[in-house]
């Protein structure tokens, strides 16, 4: 989605300060982790008001992990996405919506095939009211009965420095749709989900 702070910019001096300024003040970022990041981008992507989705790393001990560091488990990161939006647009309580219908929240350290500290599921919170929100949101969901009791191992906690992974990664469900597909099938994300959440619209 292209935003309208970049179709501002594109404007030049046609365009007020003003505005500009008060579309900057709209845009804000959130960070969730449901395993694999390039499973996590198309959900988000496609709604009115997401910016832009950045696939990367969060939750460790090491600066600037590499993707080849943070897989061997060894940096205390989770794969996570960090999303983009208007605030004016979309609220984080829809963020939200979307992330818990995306992940298996009872999978402990893992997300489908992907197995490891490094594919835990969590949602990395900025203030006080995205907390309050996360934590009602999870509490909700456990007391839903959706999980027979089962508690829900998604973590909630603050959010620290997001480093953003390697450009190969980024919108790779667009670079390379075949690979991509094939990934997600044979991992059993989809299959998962729709035993989870029921029928799902196409990824």
């Amino acid at each position: 989605m292209v935003s309208a702070l970049l179709f501002a910019s594109t404007l030049g001096s046609a365009v007020d300060a003003e505005p500009l300024a008060s579309a900057e003040a709209t845009l804000v970022t959130a960070v969730f982790a449901a395993g694999c990041f390039w499973c996590m981008e198309p959900p988000f992507d496609k709604l009115e008001g997401v910016v832009r989705t950045t696939s990367g790393y969060t939750g460790g001990h090491q600066r600037n992990p590499t993707y080849e560091e943070v897989s061997a488990g060894t940096t205390g990161h989770t794969e996570a996405i960090e999303v983009t939006y208007d605030s004016g647009k979309i609220s984080y309580q829809q963020l939200l919506d979307v992330f818990w219908k995306n992940v298996d929240p009872v999978a402990v350290d893992r997300q489908f095939c992907d197995v490891g500290r490094q594919y835990r599921s969590g949602i990395y919170f900025r203030d006080a009211a995205e907390r309050a929100a996360a934590s009602a949101s999870k509490t909700k969901l456990e007391e839903s009965g959706r999980f027979d009791g089962a508690e829900i191992a998604t973590e909630i906690v603050a959010a620290t420095t997001f480093y953003p992974a390697e450009e190969y990664h980024q919108d790779y469900y667009v670079k390379n749709p075949l690979r991509y597909k094939y990934y997600r099938w044979g991992c059993g994300r989809d299959q998962r989900l729709e035993e989870i959440w029921g029928p799902q619209p196409t990824p």
